[in-house]
């Protein structure tokens, strides 16, 4: 493998890495969470767990003890008398090792 490959196959892996997290969960139970080491963020509903954890190591480079995923189902809302259904929504709630942090209000 050339350099030039490696090096696109690395900005490849990256965009996929910033892919699988979205966007950080600022809630009250989100936060509360902090206080057991753990961090929210929203996902892609194909995402798993193995590659969830490998992007929270890569880019915040903290160890990831575990993940637990839930699917929030989308609902009917209506909006000025049209219905329309939200679209369905993954979170990873991420439990970092023992002493480890992440600052969501930073980014990346």
């Amino acid at each position: 493998m050339t350099k030039a490959a490696a090096k696109k196959k690395d900005v490849k892996l990256t965009e996929t890495l910033y892919q699988m997290i979205r966007t950080p969960v600022i809630t009250e139970k989100a936060t509360m969470g902090s206080q057991y080491n753990q961090v929210t963020f929203r996902v892609p509903l194909e995402a798993d767990k193995a590659t969830i954890k490998a992007a929270v190591k890569a880019l915040f480079k903290v160890d990831v003890v575990k993940v637990n995923t839930s699917v929030q189902k989308g609902k009917l809302k209506v909006f000025k008398g049209r219905a329309a259904l939200r679209s369905d929504t993954k979170k990873a709630i991420v439990t970092l090792a023992e002493g480890q942090s992440i600052d969501v209000t930073t980014g990346v």
